[in-house]
């Protein structure tokens, strides 16, 4: 549901296999208190677990606009 409401709204994604790469499930577990929840999004130094896609567009909005794309 996340992945079709950032393609939906142009958002682009950088996918970690979490399972194969250690460094990424260590990240992963930072933000989702030791889990392996996914899908985790990570944007600088902020982890969100198991966000909307509305949630990641309205932090990129605020903090990080370059990400979004142009209308």
């Amino acid at each position: 549901m996340l992945r079709r409401g950032l393609d939906k709204r142009g958002i682009t994604t950088v996918d970690h296999d979490i399972w194969s790469d250690p460094n990424a499930a260590a990240i992963v577990r930072q933000f989702a208190n030791g889990n392996e929840t996914v899908p985790t999004v990570v944007i600088g130094d902020t982890g969100f677990v198991n966000p909307s896609a509305k949630v990641v567009e309205e932090y990129l909005a605020k903090n990080a606009p370059h990400l979004l794309p142009s209308h």
